[in-house]
C-alpha cells in the first residue's frame, strides 16, 4: 500500500513524470523495487537505453533466479555478497540475498541457484552467524540438494594452515548433496577483491548459459552500487589521518607496550558506529626491507614492471614478512631445493607448522637461496600488502572530528631475530603526531549494540580487546542511553595493565557502568582469567541473559574467545538445568538473534 509521496518535488522529474512514477512505486513490493534498482543500475553503468517494460519482463524471465549465500564474521563476505547480487541485479537476474543465519531446512527444499559465499574463521572455523547452517549441511539431517545448481567462493587468509577450509566444506558438501557444481570453486587470500569480482562475472555467465539464455543479456556492466557507499575513501583509496596523540597506556613494570591513538578525520566525511573497525594501510620497516635487499643481493633502484622500485615497492605494496604456503610453494619450485620440498610433502604438514612458527620470509630466503634471482620474480612470489583492521575505541556521536585505537604493540625474539608486527610496529616506531596515516572505515554489521537503548549488555574485552566497549560506553554515555552494562575486563597486572582505568571507574561511579568485574591473571600464585570470571558470577549472568541481555566478546580468537565460550556454555548449563546439548542450542539461538556476538582475531 502506498503511504504517500515517494518522491518529493526536489526530484529532476517533471510533475507529471513523478506523479506516474509515485503511482508505480506504491504498487510494488520488496523484492519488485529491489530488482528495479538493479535493473536502473544496469542501464546507467552500461549507457544503455530502457526497453519497453514488456520487453524487459521477457528478458527477466529468460534468465534464472539466483539467490546469493553468504556467511560472514566481520562482513568482507557480506560485501562480496552484495556485490555479487547488484552484478546480477545488473545483468538482469531476479536475485535473493540470504545470510546463512537465515537459512532454515525448508528454504532448501526447492531447487535453487545458489552463489555462496563464506569466510573462515580463524583456523577453520565457520563465520559465527553461519554456525547452524553449517551444522545443518554437515549432519544427518542435512536436506537433499538435487537440481540444485551451486558455485562457492571462500574468503581466509593462506598464513593459516587451514586457508578457506569453510569455501572447501561447503563446496564439496554442496556436492555430495547431489548439487550441480557449475563452476569451480576460487579461494580468496586477504587481497581478495579482483578475484572475487572475476568469480562473479564468470558465475553469473554460467548461470545464464545453464538456461539458455542469450549472451547479449550477459553484458558486462558495473553496477553503480558496487561503487560503495557515499564516502570516497576506501581500502583502495584512504584518507591520510593526521595523528593527534598517541601514549602508551601500560605504567612502568608491565611487559606490554600498548598505545592509545587519537587520528583526525575532520574534513573526511568518514563516519562510524560503535564496534566498526578501523583499517590502517600500514608501511613496511624500512630496516627489514633493507636487510632483505641486502640478502636477496638486489639493488634498492632495480625497477619492476610497473615502474616502481623494489624498494619503495616492497615498503609500501608487498606483503615481505608473513610467511604463506603458497609463497613457500612459489619458492621451491624457484629454488627446486630438496629440502623445502620434502616440507612440504603431505607427510610433513606438522612439521611445516613447527618449522613457520615464529619465522618470516627472510628465514626462507637465508635457509634456502637463490642465486641470481631478479626483482620482477622476488615481487611474483609475494602477495599484496593487506590493511590491518583495529577495533575503533571512540564514539563517533560522542566526538565525530576524531577517531581512537587501542594498539598491542607485537615485539619479540625467535630463531636469533628481534620482530615487529608490520602494523603496529609502523604506528609504534614509525608515525609521530603530526603525520598523517592512511585509513578507511570497514564496517561491521555483526558487531553492534542493540537497537533499544534500554537493553542490557554484558561485554568480554581482556586486553585490547577493551577498544570496541569504550566505544559502546561513551556511545551509551552520549546518547543518554539506560541499559545496564557490565564489564568483564582481563589483563595481567592490576597497576601496570589496567587499560583506561580512570574511564571505566568514572562510568562505574555514574552509574553508566552498573557492574564491571576484572581478572588480572599474574596478580597472585594461580591465574585467573575472565572465563573464570564468568563462572564465578554464573548466577547473575544467566539471569541477565535470561532477561535479555546481549552479551559481547572481544579479542584473542585463538584462545579466550574458545575459552569464554566454553565458560558461557557451562554456566548456561548449570543455572539452566540444560544438558551440554541444549545448552549450545540456547547459546546458538543467542547467536542467531544478534544476541551473543564476537569480535576475535
Amino acid at each position: 500500500m502506498s503511504q504517500g509521496p515517494l518522491l518529493d518535488t526536489n526530484s529532476p522529474l517533471s510533475t507529471d513524470q513523478a506523479g506516474r512514477l509515485n503511482e508505480v512505486l506504491g504498487q510494488l513490493d520488496r523484492d519488485q523495487r529491489s530488482w528495479l534498482s538493479g535493473y536502473l543500475a544496469g542501464l546507467n553503468a552500461s549507457g544503455a537505453q530502457p526497453g519497453a517494460v514488456e520487453g524487459g519482463a521477457q528478458s527477466t524471465a529468460a534468465l534464472p533466479e539466483i539467490t546469493v549465500l553468504y556467511g560472514s564474521q566481520t562482513g568482507n563476505a557480506e560485501g562480496v555478497a552484495e556485490l555479487a547480487r547488484d552484478h546480477a541485479m545488473a545483468h538482469g537476474f531476479n536475485v535473493r540475498l540470504v545470510d546463512m543465519a537465515d537459512m532454515a531446512k525448508k528454504d532448501l527444499k526447492d531447487p535453487a541457484n545458489l552463489m555462496v559465499v563464506v569466510s573462515t574463521q580463524g583456523d577453520g572455523e565457520p563465520p559465527d552467524t553461519a554456525i547452524g547452517f553449517y551444522e545443518l549441511i554437515s549432519g544427518r539431517k542435512a536436506p537433499k540438494l538435487d537440481g540444485h545448481r551451486f558455485a562457492v567462493l571462500g574468503l581466509g587468509d593462506s598464513s593459516y594452515e587451514q586457508f578457506c577450509q569453510m569455501g572447501k566444506e561447503f563446496d564439496a558438501r554442496f556436492a555430495e548433496l547431489g548439487a550441480e557444481r557449475i563452476s569451480d570453486r576460487v579461494d580468496c587470500d586477504v587481497d581478495y577483491d579482483e578475484a572475487a569480482e572475476a568469480w562473479i562475472e564468470s558465475v553469473l555467465a554460467r548461470f545464464a548459459e545453464a538456461t539458455g539464455a542469450g549472451a547479449a543479456q550477459t553484458t558486462a556492466a558495473t553496477p553503480a552500487a558496487a561503487t560503495g557507499g557515499d564516502s570516497p575513501w576506501s581500502k583502495k583509496n584512504p584518507f591520510y589521518a593526521e595523528v593527534l596523540d598517541a601514549v602508551v597506556l601500560n605504567d612502568e613494570g608491565s611487559s606490554k607496550e600498548t598505545r592509545h591513538i587519537e587520528l583526525s578525520l575532520e574534513d573526511s566525511g568518514l563516519a562510524y558506529e560503535p564496534g566498526d573497525a578501523l583499517g590502517v594501510v600500514p608501511h613496511n620497516d624500512p630496516g627489514y626491507v633493507d636487510e632483505l635487499l641486502e640478502k636477496l643481493r638486489l639493488h634498492h633502484d632495480s625497477e619492476l614492471e610497473s615502474g616502481s622500485r623494489i624498494r619503495d615497492a616492497l615498503l609500501a605494496e608487498f606483503e615481505v614478512t608473513t610467511l604463506t604456503r603458497p609463497f613457500m610453494e612459489k619458492w621451491a619450485e624457484l629454488s627446486d631445493d630438496a629440502e623445502l620440498r620434502r616440507l612440504l610433502g603431505e607427510d610433513a604438514r606438522d612439521e611445516l607448522k613447527e618449522w613457520i612458527y615464529g619465522r618470516h620470509i627472510i628465514d626462507v630466503i637465508e635457509q634456502f637461496p637463490i642465486e641470481n634471482l631478479d626483482a620482477a620474480t622476488f615481487t611474483r612470489a609475494l602477495r599484496k600488502l593487506p590493511p590491518r583492521l583495529y577495533s575503533i575505541a571512540s564514539s563517533y556521536n560522542a566526538d565525530p572530528d576524531e577517531v581512537h585505537l587501542t594498539v598491542g604493540v607485537v615485539r619479540y625474539e625467535s630463531h636469533g631475530r628481534s620482530r615487529n608486527g608490520v602494523t603496529t610496529g609502523y604506528l609504534a616506531d614509525h608515525v609521530q603526531p603530526g603525520d598523517r596515516v592512511p585509513v578507511y572505515i570497514d564496517r561491521n554489521k555483526n558487531f553492534k549494540l542493540p537497537h533499544d537503548p534500554s537493553a542490557a549488555i554484558i561485554m568480554v574485552g581482556p586486553g585490547t580487546g577493551v577498544a570496541p566497549f569504550r566505544a559502546f560506553m561513551q556511545e551509551r554515555d552520549e546518547l543518554g542511553a539506560d541499559g545496564d552494562n557490565w564489564l568483564f575486563f582481563g589483563e595481567q597486572h592490576f597497576r601496570s595493565d589496567f587499560l583506561y582505568q580512570a574511564e571505566w571507574l568514572n562510568w562505574r561511579e555514574k552509574g553508566l557502568l552498573t557492574r564491571l568485574d576484572v581478572a588480572f591473571s599474574r596478580d597472585q600464585a594461580e591465574k585467573i582469567y575472565v572465563q573464570d570470571r564468568i563462572r564465578e558470577k554464573g548466577a547473575e549472568v544467566w539471569q541477565w541473559l535470561e532477561n535479555g541481555a546481549h552479551c559481547y566478546v572481544c579479542g584473542d580468537g585463538d584462545r579466550m574467545a574458545a575459552d569464554v565460550h566454553r565458560a558461557l556454555l557451562d554456566v548456561i548449563g548449570e543455572q539452566g538445568g540444560l544438558d551440554e546439548e541444549a545448552a549450545a542450542g540456547y547459546l546458538r539461538d543467542l547467536q542467531q538473534a544478534k544476541r551473543y556476538q564476537r569480535d576475535v582475531y
